[in-house]
């Protein structure tokens, strides 16, 4: 039976990425982070890691996979974003928001693009 191990980020200074994303999930590293790799698991418990990789290929503009991170409710949301906006994720002018988006995007340092959800949202 397969599960899913770890999502990939390809980044283009893993170091860096790796500061954000430690703080953004309250992650750390797996083992001992190297130039161009580093694993990323929660630091209490279990859960999905995040793996970080150098990638020459520009980050998309409108990807075709990203990460979600869920917020409990409205207030969660904002207080997230703004938290993550002051560890140096950006907003993201997004196109393709619907009307009643519970949604923000964001771009990490490298300009991967996540998005906080509000999870309470109707």
């Amino acid at each position: 039976m397969l599960r899913i191990g770890s999502v990939v980020l390809g980044v283009s200074d893993v170091p860096r990425a790796a500061a954000f994303w430690t703080k953004a999930l309250r992650y750390v590293p797996r083992e001992e982070m190297e130039e161009d790799w580093v694993v990323l698991v929660p630091a209490e418990g279990a859960g999905v890691q995040l793996s970080l990789g150098v990638s020459e290929t520009p980050a998309q503009e409108h990807p075709r996979i990203h990460l979600d991170l869920y917020a409990g409710d409205a207030a969660d949301q904002a207080a997230e974003v703004e938290r993550l906006v002051s560890l140096g994720a950006r907003r993201v002018d997004w196109d393709l928001y619907p009307a009643d988006a519970d949604f923000v995007v964001l771009a990490d340092p490298d300009g991967n693009r996540f998005c906080v959800i509000d999870t309470a949202h109707d």
